[in-house]
């Protein structure tokens, strides 16, 4: 122990404890602090009882030896921040020529850890700008997954860690599916597996087994999970589809298959899928379903959610059905039946069909919210927002039609309940810029209002009259 310091402990202002503290952070050592971070240990002065300590954002700071030995944690010279600052140069050399054993010396400097975002706060503006990190990193990732030596996490939050020698990652993300025991777990290292699958060298002996497992696991699900079951066999389907030495154990479980045998629980579970896997099974439905696709797609529109509507309409555009989606929205505004799903749709596509945006679309919208109303009083939906939020759809709605039915729109929207009367009026207004010649149906309800009669009971009106007459 320094001879100073041993003076300190034998006179009683110094603890034996914090003396050996204080022998790792001598002068010229560096250190970190919880608050002021990085600093190097510029001086001692016993005499004053005080140490001092440059920091990037306190120069020459003064601390008691006591606080300094309790808050200050030394840095070995092998330290990532130690070597930043004493030799930068060796460490942009190192990032260029070897980003693996970087990466490795700043895991060991966190106790063998660390997130993206704390490695990136130790190299940029020092080493890399944010621009050159970015592109530094996303070649260093790939670069850590194939030396196999790091457990790299599918979330950006999640610590990457050093791994054991000799331990893959194609063997980590087996061992990863392995261990998961819940089915979304499992579908989410599968995920891993697909996006690496070029990490595994022999695939037949490595990820034949996951397709067994994957395919039990489906059928095993299908009856009580069937969102479960399509999450698996398209996973399956992804994984067949770049590894082409991989083969199926069950012939007949197929998307196709599903599809059919689950036509009729399909609307409870395609929202519970995400969207891409959502849109594959739709494309599905024309080869699973048969001639008969289409007609059982337009009833998935007429009860489905809004990113379902959309993709079926898509979809049977593309399959030519054009002609039997308008019939069915025709048919679905006229009898007031649409969904609000299927309005907010359409009017969000309007340019692609002018032929359905009528007055009878303005009631078909109000329909659907007085609906709303009823089932869940007090909640502004999406649709009712789309109405008064879009200040062209009913110029759009009422473009080139007759003068007489805007002003029947009118007056059933100054009847309706469904709107205050400030968000009344601007409906009312939008309707009477395409028609001026109504503005006297908003400014004669004004004056009425104004001129409303005074309403009084029989009794208080003789009561009255006897006064007066008592009076004169």
């Amino acid at each position: 122990m320094d001879t100073d310091l041993q003076k300190l402990v034998e006179s009683g202002k110094l603890t034996s404890k914090a003396a050996e503290q204080l022998e790792k952070l001598k002068p010229g050592t560096f250190c970190l602090h919880k608050s002021w971070g990085f600093g190097r240990v510029g001086e001692w002065n016993l005499l004053l009882n005080q140490l001092v300590i440059d920091f990037a954002s306190k120069k020459s700071h003064p601390m008691q030896v006591e606080y300094a030995a309790e808050n200050l944690t030394p840095l070995a010279p092998e330290h990532f921040l130690a070597r930043k600052a004493t030799d930068l140069a060796s460490i942009k050399n190192l990032a260029r020529e070897n980003p693996a054993a970087l990466v490795r010396n700043i895991l060991e400097s966190l106790d063998g850890k660390a997130t993206a975002q704390q490695i990136n706060e130790w190299l940029v503006d020092d080493v890399f700008t944010e621009a050159e990190w970015k592109r530094w990193w996303e070649s260093t990732k790939k670069i850590l997954k194939a030396s196999g030596a790091f457990s790299i996490p599918a979330k950006k939050t999640e610590p990457i860690q050093i791994l054991g020698e000799g331990i893959s990652h194609a063997d980590e993300l087996i061992a990863a599916y392995n261990k998961a025991r819940q089915p979304k777990e499992q579908i989410a290292a599968l995920e891993q597996i697909i996006k690496s699958y070029q990490q595994f060298k022999e695939p037949e002996k490595q990820l034949q087994p996951i397709i067994v497992t994957i395919e039990n696991t489906a059928a095993r699900n299908q009856k009580m999970h069937p969102a479960l079951a399509f999450d698996f066999v398209m996973a399956r389907d992804d994984l067949l589809g770049r590894v082409p030495s991989l083969h199926t154990t069950h012939v007949g479980l197929t998307l196709s298959k599903l599809i059919l045998d689950e036509e009729k629980r399909l609307l409870s579970i395609l929202p519970k899928l995400s969207a891409a896997k959502e849109k594959r099974v739709l494309e599905a439905l024309p080869s699973a379903l048969g001639p008969e696709w289409a007609e059982r797609a337009l009833h998935l529109v007429e009860r489905g959610h809004a990113r379902m509507v959309a993709q079926i309409a898509r979809i049977l555009g593309e399959g030519g059905q054009h002609v039997e989606l308008q019939t069915m929205l025709e048919r679905s505004i006229r009898e007031h039946s649409a969904t609000n799903e299927m309005l907010i749709w359409l009017c969000s596509e309007r340019e692609h069909w002018k032929e359905l945006i009528t007055p009878d679309l303005l009631g078909a919208i109000l329909a659907a919210l007085e609906r709303e109303k009823h089932n869940a009083p007090g909640r502004v939906s999406r649709l009712h927002r789309a109405l008064v939020d879009d200040r062209q759809l009913l110029g759009d709605i009422f473009k080139n039609v007759d003068v007489a039915l805007a002003r029947d729109a009118m007056r059933r929207l100054q009847l309706s309940p469904l709107f205050d009367e400030l968000t009344k009026r601007s409906l009312l207004a939008r309707i009477v810029k395409v028609y001026p010649e109504l503005e006297s149906m908003i400014t004669g309800m004004e004056a009425q209002e104004k001129a409303a009669p005074l309403v009084v009971s029989w009794s208080s009106l003789e009561k009255r009259k006897a006064e007066y007459e008592e009076l004169v």
